[in-house]
């Protein structure tokens, strides 16, 4: 009878060496992701200015839209021209009973004045960015439909471009928002980022 010889291949055996702990590679960010975040940063800030000029033109009746015969500093209504004359469509007359309500004044003017300060400033901009989206979401509403296409308008592209400088954290570049996230009170209120 035959005899089956087995035949048995040894692998050598796999040296085992410890793990050697390394800190991990500093992160070096690409020309793309600086262009970007610098471009996040721009648009912030731009946005910025137009809230912060609406305020100022309507404070202070620097001419551009508002006169200085009819500045709020100078007894005018920042809401009573525009809201009881321009709206139109569905929400006409909600807008037109508010026009030149003091508390309307108040929170159009604040609102205003806190998310262009907030912008320009990079810190706040998720608060910035809610605050500033239900303000821009209004405002599209006191003129259904707009002038230029049956839905779409510069202030629905500004409520989104809000919303992505809140997601990418636009405060951190040209900004204080580094600063800003670091303080206690942000860092137990997160949405005040």
């Amino acid at each position: 009878m035959d005899t089956m010889t087995a035949t048995i291949e040894r692998t050598p055996a796999v040296k085992r060496t410890p793990a050697v702990t390394t800190a991990p590679a500093a992160h070096t960010e690409t020309t793309r992701q600086k262009a970007t975040r610098y471009v996040w940063a721009g648009l912030r800030l731009a946005l910025g200015w137009i809230f912060l000029w609406a305020f100022l033109d309507k404070m202070f009746g620097l001419g551009h839209e508002t006169p200085a015969k009819g500045a709020w500093i100078n007894g005018g209504s920042p809401t009573k021209g525009f809201l009881g004359h321009a709206v139109e469509g569905p929400f006409a007359g909600f807008y037109q009973n508010i026009a030149g309500a003091a508390w309307a004044d108040w929170l159009f003017m604040l609102g205003l004045l806190g998310i262009g300060v907030a912008l320009m400033l990079g810190i706040g901009i998720r608060l910035a960015a809610v605050a500033g989206g239900l303000l821009l979401v209004l405002m599209w509403t006191a003129v259904l439909p707009p002038a230029n296409n049956p839905f779409m308008d510069d202030h629905l592209i500004y409520a989104g471009l809000l919303a992505g400088l809140a997601l990418v954290g636009a405060g951190n570049t040209l900004g204080l928002g580094r600063i800003w996230a670091k303080l206690p009170l942000v860092q137990r209120l997160p949405w005040l980022k």
